[in-house]
């Protein structure tokens, strides 16, 4: 994954992009990791927390609420993006590349169903599981669930993520470099599951399409 390459070590690309660029770096790091690209908000949400304190450049950078703050507002950006990207584009990609990509119009009405009455709690548990978090909009797009539940339960998830992570960071302060390993280390086994899953996932489809071309 290539999210989970950047930013380690002490002096990350991610890490580098929101010390340089300060809170429009973290804006802007938090759109993208909402909008279907996988950079690692686990670690610049946590080291722009260690910069609410001084043990990283002897003063403080950011507060730990604008942070918080700037944090959620980028986090709901992309995820409106991607959102929107599902909602518009989803029917069209299955009209055109279904058969490639091993999606149907009755995978869409599926999904439909699911949002319908899981959507809620997917939402709000998928913006706080890595790697997850950059994907869930997508799927809720294309499900066309209610744009006002989306953003509110976004917004709520999202806000729990980043003062999660900026707290971890804020409290870790110059110890921040051992606990973005720690965190690189932890997500390998959520990795593994989710690969297994899509692997699972991609051989029943092909086993599906095979069943309905026999019939």
């Amino acid at each position: 994954m290539i999210g989970l390459a950047l930013g380690v070590g002490q002096n990350g690309p991610m890490q580098s992009f929101v010390s340089h660029y300060g809170y429009w770096g973290l804006l802007v790091a938090s759109i993208l990791s909402s909008a279907c690209i996988p950079v690692p908000s686990e670690i610049f949400y946590g080291f722009a927390g260690a910069l609410c304190t001084t043990a990283i450049t002897g003063h403080a950078r950011f507060t730990i609420w604008e942070v918080i703050v700037v944090g959620t507002i980028g986090s709901l950006i992309g995820a409106v993006i991607a959102y929107e990207a599902g909602r518009s584009a989803g029917r069209t990609i299955v009209d055109r590349w279904g058969t490639w990509i091993l999606v149907s119009h009755k995978d869409l009405d599926a999904g439909e169903r699911w949002f319908a009455k899981y959507g809620a709690i997917s939402v709000l548990l998928g913006r706080v599981i890595p790697v997850v978090r950059s994907f869930i909009s997508v799927p809720a797009g294309m499900a066309e669930m209610r744009r006002a539940p989306f953003a509110i339960l976004t917004t709520i998830g999202s806000a729990a993520w980043v003062a999660l992570l900026a707290g971890l960071g804020y409290a870790a302060g110059s110890n921040w470099h051992h606990v973005s390993h720690d965190f690189h280390i932890a997500q390998w086994p959520i990795v593994a599951v989710i690969v297994v899953l899509v692997a699972w996932g991609v051989w029943h489809r092909i086993r599906s399409v095979r069943a309905e071309q026999a019939r």
